[in-house]
This record gives C-alpha cells, sequence and structure tokens, in this order.
C-alpha cells in the first residue's frame, strides 16, 4: 500500500469539519431548548390569567376558577 499523504490528512480534516458543525448545532439546540423549556412551564394561575385577558372567561368564570386554584 502507499501512503498518500494528501488524502490521509484530507480524510481527517473532513471529520474534523464534520465533527465541529455537529457540535455547533448540539451546543445552539442544548441553549434555545433550555429558554423555551422555562418559558413553557406557567402556573396554573398564570395560565388563567391570559385566557381571562383574551376574553375566553366571563368575570365570574375567572373567579370561580381563581378560587378553584387557590
Amino acid at each position: 500500500m502507499m501512503y498518500d499523504g494528501h488524502w490521509f490528512g484530507g480524510g481527517f480534516m473532513w471529520i474534523f469539519w464534520i465533527l465541529l458543525i455537529l457540535a455547533i448545532i448540539w451546543v445552539v439546540k442544548a441553549v434555545t431548548s433550555g429558554t423555551t423549556s422555562a418559558n413553557q412551564q406557567k402556573s396554573a394561575l398564570e395560565i388563567l390569567r391570559e385566557r381571562y385577558a383574551r376574553g375566553e372567561l366571563d368575570h365570574e368564570e375567572f373567579e370561580r376558577r381563581k378560587k378553584d386554584l387557590l
């Protein structure tokens, strides 16, 4: 077998760049998923207030459900 320095070095260079790109993608996903999961965890009272603010519940329904939660 003949040793070809360019192929050997070039092959490892491809692997290096592929691993680097995968690592960057992994870091970006880890950072963005951490912020979205924190925003998605709302309390039941916060959700109830949002629904009342959007007009999905009238005042009586809001107060009844709020009393049930507290």
